[in-house]
């Protein structure tokens, strides 16, 4: 196994202190010695605490496994391929989730450059998440939608969804098929949605 470099030794301990403590409270110094380095390294590495953050949240989103995932879809049915995209989010942010509870309950204290910062990499997570859906309505496979709002709604059902359980409930979710039938039901009515057509079944679906 390869050594751990200097600078993923400074974005390890960022994020550990800060789902401890919190972006305000976890500060430049603490984050140094826990990754073992100087404060001037840790500067020298990232200019500022904020270019820091940044990078933990690029890294530690989403967006990473979301483009790794997406060539992965291609060649599945598309409800196949929302059900997997779908457990996949899920368990992105149960491993993620003591940082988005510090998130969730900052976030109104951030400074304007982190707001600003974190509404650019959902942005990009939405736009990446869009491309799927635009390329199948160019193949004919999915009638005209606004891409960028259906995958704000998909993954705005499955947020919604860990926030209730997992962070507010406090439900492992991850046991009892808790989740796999959550994306499936998240999957159903965003693909059919919810008005009976007029020989019973769901509207959209085809027999």
């Amino acid at each position: 196994m390869a050594p751990v470099s200097t600078k993923e030794k400074i974005l390890d301990a960022t994020i550990a202190l800060v789902s401890q403590k919190g972006y305000l409270g976890a500060t430049t110094r603490e984050i140094a010695r826990k990754a073992g380095v100087t404060e001037l390294t840790l500067f020298r590495h990232f200019g500022s605490k904020e270019n820091l953050f940044e990078l933990c949240l690029e890294r530690r989103s989403f967006l990473p496994d979301l483009r790794e995932i997406l060539p992965d879809l291609e060649g599945l049915p598309y409800e196949e391929a929302l059900v997997t995209l779908g457990r996949r989010f899920l368990l992105s942010l149960v491993d993620r989730k003591p940082i988005m509870m510090i998130m969730q309950s900052e976030m109104a204290r951030y400074p304007v450059k982190m707001r600003r910062m974190y509404g650019q990499l959902m942005d990009e997570i939405l736009k990446t998440l869009a491309s799927y859906f635009t390329a199948l309505q160019k193949r004919g496979a999915l009638r005209a939608f606004p891409a960028e709002q259906a995958a704000r709604m998909y993954l705005g059902m499955l947020f919604s969804y860990f926030r209730t359980e997992a962070i507010m409930r406090g439900t492992d979710i991850t046991k009892g098929g808790r989740m796999d039938a959550a994306v499936k039901g998240v999957v159903d009515i965003f693909v059919h949605g919810t008005v009976a057509g007029k020989n019973g079944t769901l509207k959209g679906r085809r027999t």
